[in-house]
């Protein structure tokens, strides 16, 4: 059995960066789930992993050799409302290894104890926000959202207190990094210039190693595109962040920080699930919007890099973040034409999506169910509260190309009321239902008699109509 080995990148940026410390061990750590592929992928050995060794390391109780943990510092606006010092309050980096592609992964435990940066929270996590981001992120993954992954859960032994206490767990989280547009923040609120162009390069190492050094607008060109890239993929698939503030906005174009995050059922517009979303600033069809605000705050940071003239640097940030309503409509045209069969389109199959769109809000039919029904070529109408407003739509539409279909709806998603099933049965230490949800889901888009049962539409009894944070 092989330790991972650790080459820490990030550990070796100024110590302003981050406060160095070890995860709070727990009492009595047992393995609830261990991501096999995901492992082969980064080159960890997965027997090792399951050894007392490799479950001290997932639990926080002991680091390997290589081993340098550390809590990042960053800010972030929340909601809108500017925070100057957030940071890993409930979360270390072990390190970084080096997967036999080339490609660098942080290992981090999410739910590790409190640091600098808690803000008075006990820097643990509840098991049902770990079976949660658990669940959505290695979904996401297999939907061909980037993301964050997930390589294990670990139950604690212990309880975290919330409303009531509750079992404690601990994520290990993998991602190329976990470098934010909040990260950039921290350090041009402080006017600490040297440490934004000292972030940027290295940013631009993880993320977009195809730009030089240095290269300021390329690499702000380079977010907006990978983040409308992203958002359009979200829309795609009826999904809502829910908190899409700017520290959980990813400079590498990746999902990150999964919390009151939810997928649609009913299709509508103004959906939101998120309790502390109370204003609906994250509501589904305003996510490109806050997208292109959150990219606004990056370019803000970045602008003594831009240009040593601000008015200069203004001009070309402006003409930059002009550029996202572009890559966000090709994007959006490519994946919801391939979601009624079309591989190429324009304004007429744009007006067809819209209309199907409003057909389906007016209707309350199924996000998923609708356009899975139109691939298998099956009776969508039959989501439709009045089925002669889809059989309208369908004349006009006249079919599509069912493969493209196929390929761009799933057949499986991660519903509420399923996930909210899978946690209240781990809250009894029934974890099967958590590890079936997880296996229909890791190919979402075939069809599999054995999990069609998971397809179906919540019941009024069943529906989630609100999701929580956790923290």
């Amino acid at each position: 059995m092989i330790a991972p080995k650790f080459d820490n990148s990030y550990a070796r940026l100024p110590d302003r960066f981050y406060t160095k410390l070890n995860p709070s061990p727990v009492a009595a750590p047992a393995l609830i789930t261990l991501n096999d592929d995901l492992a082969d992928q980064m080159g960890l050995d997965a027997e090792w992993l399951r050894s007392d060794a490799g479950l001290a390391m997932l639990a926080g109780n002991a680091m390997p050799d290589g081993a340098d943990p550390l809590a990042q510092v960053y800010a972030g606006h929340q909601f809108g409302g500017w925070s100057p010092q957030l940071g890993d309050g409930r979360a270390n980096v072990l390190g970084e290894v080096v997967g036999p592609d080339g490609a660098r992964w942080d290992i981090q435990l999410k739910g590790s104890g409190p640091t600098p940066y808690s803000r008075m929270g006990d820097g643990r996590a509840g098991l049902g926000p770990v079976m949660r981001e658990y669940i959505v992120s290695e979904a996401m993954h297999a939907f061909g959202v980037p993301t964050t992954r997930a390589l294990a859960a670990v139950s604690t032994g212990e309880r975290v207190q919330r409303e009531t206490g509750l079992p404690g767990a601990i994520l290990t989280r993998v991602a190329r990094s976990h470098i934010r547009v909040g990260t950039f923040q921290y350090f041009a609120a402080r006017q600490d210039e040297e440490a934004v162009e000292i972030l940027l390069n290295h940013a631009i190492a993880r993320h977009y190693p195809h730009l030089d050094q240095g290269d300021t607008l390329g690499f702000l060109n380079a977010v907006i595109e990978a983040q409308a890239e992203l958002v359009a993929k979200w829309m795609g698939l009826g999904f809502i962040h829910g908190v899409m503030n700017t520290d959980n906005t990813h400079v590498g174009g990746l999902t990150i920080d999964y919390g009151p995050c939810a997928f649609m059922d009913a299709y509508h517009p103004a959906t939101v699930f998120s309790s502390i979303d109370q204003q609906g600033r994250y509501v589904y069809q305003g996510q490109p919007e806050i997208l292109v605000w959150n990219l606004a705050q990056l370019a803000t940071s970045l602008l003594p890099l831009i240009d040593a003239d601000r008015d200069e640097a203004i001009s070309a940030a402006k003409e930059a973040l002009g550029t996202f309503g572009d890559f966000y409509t090709v994007a959006w045209k490519r994946i919801f034409f391939a979601k009624i069969g079309y591989s190429v389109g324009g304004d007429a199959q744009v007006a067809q999506v819209q209309d199907l769109l409003t057909r389906m809000a007016n209707n309350q039919a199924d996000f998923t169910r609708v356009f899975r029904a139109m691939a298998r070529g099956r009776a969508a109408r039959d989501e439709f509260v009045d089925p002669t407003s889809f059989d309208e739509w369908e004349t006009e539409w006249g079919g599509g190309d069912a493969a493209l279909m196929r390929a761009a709806n799933p057949a499986i998603i991660p519903r509420n009321h399923r996930v909210e099933e899978a946690i209240q049965a781990g809250m009894q230490g029934d974890y099967a239902p958590f590890l079936r949800l997880n296996a229909a889901l890791a190919l979402p888009y075939e069809d599999r008699a054995e999990f069609a049962d998971l397809e179906t539409a919540p019941t009024e009894q069943q529906m989630v109509r609100q999701t929580f944070c956790g923290t």
